[in-house]
């Protein structure tokens, strides 16, 4: 496996593996590599000729300095394991080569930008559109595999490929969610979590769960409220928001009729230095 740092040096590896009509699958990440990543990479690898993860903490898209600050860099650990899963090439460039001028492209796609993690993180989506335009120009994939944690991000992602034109050459792959034993979705976030937070995160998915049998014999606004008062309850859980939405607009449901499609998407802030954990689950659909 290789490791690039610098643009010019990626896309003549990749144009070397175009001549010889090899197909391209891009892993998109901001490092901290877990099993949910290598999930990812794993049918890359199965479904392309060459893989290409990309490990890049993407400042434009934290909206808390905070936060961005916090967040997990493992970059030899996760070329280890990118490795493991049988990636070719790993795209570790610096800030200063993806946005050598800084971006000032503005990307809006609402409603699916704007509700949800759009209205809690101003300029989010922003800039992941930014991060994931500039790769897609960069390494002119073939497939693109996202995982459905970040299920309001493909969404969004959807949306960019079509306004960048790249709709019919790049495929977004939808990969489900990799959970630990216990139901907490894999994030890189996890490993900010103390023994204690880690130990009670895993209501959020418990919740989650047991809603959908309730919402069998109960409203849209009941089982809402079912499930933010039940995550309340437990110490060191809260809930910044829980919306039950239509699964293609986003846009929230008033009833289980209104749409064939639809999904509860949670945020929880986790711990007394919280830890921001995000989650979803289907209802219809």
């Amino acid at each position: 496996m290789k490791v690039f740092k610098k643009i010019v040096e990626l896309q003549n590896e990749l144009f070397s593996c175009r001549k010889e009509n090899k197909t391209v699958g891009l892993v998109p990440t901001m490092g901290a590599l877990h099993e949910g990543h290598a999930s990812l990479v794993k049918r890359s690898v199965e479904e392309n000729d060459v893989t290409v993860v990309s490990v890049f903490l993407n400042p434009t898209q934290f909206n808390d300095k905070g936060d961005l600050e916090r967040y997990p860099r493992t970059l030899e650990a996760d070329c280890q394991l990118a490795e493991t899963c049988g990636a070719d090439y790993v795209f570790a460039p610096s800030v200063g080569e993806i946005y050598p001028e800084g971006d000032n492209r503005h990307f809006e796609f609402p409603p699916q930008s704007t509700v949800m993690e759009g209205a809690k993180r101003p300029g989010h989506f922003n800039g992941v559109c930014q991060i994931v335009s500039r790769l897609f120009y960069i390494v002119r994939p073939d497939r693109a595999y996202f995982g459905e944690k970040d299920w309001q991000q493909i969404a969004v992602i959807k949306r960019l490929v079509d306004f960048i034109g790249m709709k019919d050459t790049i495929r977004i792959v939808e990969c489900p969610i990799v959970r630990d034993a216990d139901g907490l979705a894999k994030s890189s976030r996890n490993t900010l979590l103390t023994a204690d937070e880690r130990a009670v995160a895993p209501k959020i998915y418990e919740a989650l769960q047991a809603s959908v049998e309730y919402a069998r014999t109960h409203g849209v606004a009941e089982t809402r409220d079912k499930v933010v008062a039940e995550i309340n309850s437990v110490e060191g859980l809260e809930v910044e928001y829980f919306e039950i939405v239509d699964g293609s607009t986003l846009l929230e449901v008033a009833s289980w009729e209104q749409s064939p499609y639809i999904v509860g998407c949670i945020t929880v802030y986790c711990g007394k230095t919280p830890v921001r954990l995000i989650d979803h689950i289907k209802y219809r659909g």
